[in-house]
This record gives structure tokens, C-alpha cells and sequence, in this order.
């Protein structure tokens, strides 16, 4: 007969204390936030206290850890998974699809995607198939991926006019994610893409304060050359408020806002 033996680094207590340094977090100011104690707190850590199901969720909450991960938090203090992790296919998930979609297409003509927390892209609208026209199809196979999709040299790389900025932007978007949370994925996701290699279109040298619009922009635009036009876009990104499925909690909206009256004025007129 053999023992399954648990690595201390797989218990509760270390996983805790991993996502507590990781937001840079006292313990006291954690025993503040979830009306503990900073002693209880330590008790945990050191595994010479079993939390209750309530305490690992309500620390998990103040720690904001992404819901997958709060799952791994109870298995590891010896409990049922609180959390599933539904298909988007699965029958369930009818009304959040019609829902994503009717959103998508109420954005239109400007461009609109979901995407999961590995950037692979669950639904899109007529704009973001406007901006991938002409992409390689095997750039183009499912599973789709914005990152790769934006970034690969055969993608839309070649049409960002302020590439090196916008690459820039993405990449650091990346690392805030993968610093915040553990996921496999999306590090590959990361490593790829940032090993492409860049060639700046060297159309347009982007500067903040004085834009060839003469539009000032308030946020980062995305620049992007489309049938000889010239189109700037300002991203937003929206998520799901206390998410109960791990598949929700993952999603994320990503609307392009057009940045300046020649976007708007193109895309509205449909050609």
C-alpha cells in the first residue's frame, strides 16, 4: 500500500501567503480586510490552523484571486470546488452567448471581440472581420488568437502604423496579467509573441502630443492602415462583475473606440 504524499508547497497555507506577498499585502492589513486577526492570519500560513471554507473564500476574495485559482484554494485546504467550469457550448450558456453576440453586433460598425483569459478569441463582430481582411488563412484557424493575430508579421503587425508602441502596450498588458495570476497559457501565449520579430512599418512615428489627426488623444491609440486609410482606435475592456463560473470570470469584452472623426466617418459609411 502506498501513501500520496501532499507537497507543503500545495497546501493552503503557502498558497495563501504566495497570493498575499504576490499583492504585496500584511498580513494585517489582510486581517483588517476580512475582519480577522493578523495572528490567525500567520496560524494559516504556517499550517497550524485549518481555515474554514468561509475564511479561505473571504481571504481569496480580499487577495482578488482569479476564481480558477480560488477553486485550487479550497481543494488545497481540503474542500469541494465552490466555482465549475461550464463550456461555452454547453446548453447552460445559451442566454450569455445570445447576449455576447447581441452585444457585439450593437457595437457594429466599429469593431468588437470576446476573448478568454488565453486571448483566444470566443466571438467577434463585422469590424473586427473588416480589420482581418486579407490575414493568411492559417493565421486564421481555430482557435483564433487577438495576440497573435495583432502581432505575428504575417498578421496585422504589418499594418500598425505605431507598431512598436502598440506592441509595447500589449506585452506590458501581458506581464500585468501573468504577475497576477498563474496561468500556463497565457506565459505561452506571451513567450510567442513576444519572440516575433518587429518591423516597423515606418510610416508614422507616433507622438502623444501633436497626432497627425490633430485630434488630441486621451488614451494610447491603436493605428491601423486599412484599404488606404489610415483608422485610430482607443481599446477598452470590460469583464464580468462577481462571476460564480470559472469560464465567465475569464472572459473579457474588448470594444475599439474610433479616436477620431476620419475613423468614425469611414466606418460609418460602410466602405
Amino acid at each position: 500500500m502506498t501513501t500520496a504524499v501532499v507537497s507543503k508547497e500545495n497546501t493552503v497555507g503557502p498558497l495563501l501567503r504566495g497570493w498575499r506577498e504576490r499583492r504585496k499585502v500584511s498580513q494585517l492589513e489582510l486581517a483588517l480586510r476580512a475582519d480577522s486577526s493578523a495572528r490567525h492570519i500567520s496560524f494559516i500560513e504556517t499550517g497550524r490552523s485549518r481555515p474554514s471554507e468561509e475564511i479561505v473564500l473571504r481571504l481569496a476574495e480580499h487577495l482578488d484571486v482569479p476564481v480558477r485559482e480560488r477553486n485550487s484554494l479550497l481543494l488545497a485546504a481540503g474542500y469541494a470546488p465552490r466555482f465549475r467550469e461550464t463550456p461555452m457550448d454547453d446548453p447552460s450558456m445559451g442566454t450569455l452567448r445570445e447576449g455576447l453576440e447581441q452585444l457585439l453586433r450593437g457595437y457594429e460598425p466599429y469593431p468588437a471581440l470576446v476573448v478568454d483569459a488565453a486571448y483566444d478569441v470566443v466571438a467577434a463582430n463585422r469590424g473586427i472581420a473588416m480589420i482581418l481582411d486579407g490575414i493568411p488563412a492559417h493565421l486564421l484557424q481555430p482557435p483564433l488568437n487577438a495576440m497573435r493575430l495583432t502581432l505575428h508579421p504575417e498578421g496585422l503587425a504589418p499594418k500598425i502604423r505605431n507598431l512598436r508602441e502598440w506592441r509595447g502596450h500589449l506585452l506590458h498588458q501581458m506581464e500585468r496579467q501573468i504577475a497576477l495570476q498563474r496561468s500556463d497559457a497565457l506565459r505561452a501565449v506571451y513567450e510567442e509573441v513576444a519572440a516575433y520579430p518587429v518591423q516597423d512599418p515606418g510610416a508614422d512615428v507616433f507622438d502623444a502630443d501633436g497626432p497627425q489627426s490633430g485630434v488630441p488623444y486621451f488614451a494610447l491609440p491603436l493605428r491601423i492602415e486599412h484599404d488606404g486609410h489610415l483608422l485610430s482606435f482607443i481599446s477598452s475592456i470590460s469583464t464580468f462583475n462577481t462571476p460564480m463560473d470559472v469560464t465567465v470570470a475569464e472572459l473579457a469584452i474588448e470594444t475599439l473606440l474610433p479616436a477620431d472623426p476620419a475613423t468614425v466617418k469611414y466606418l460609418q459609411s460602410g466602405t
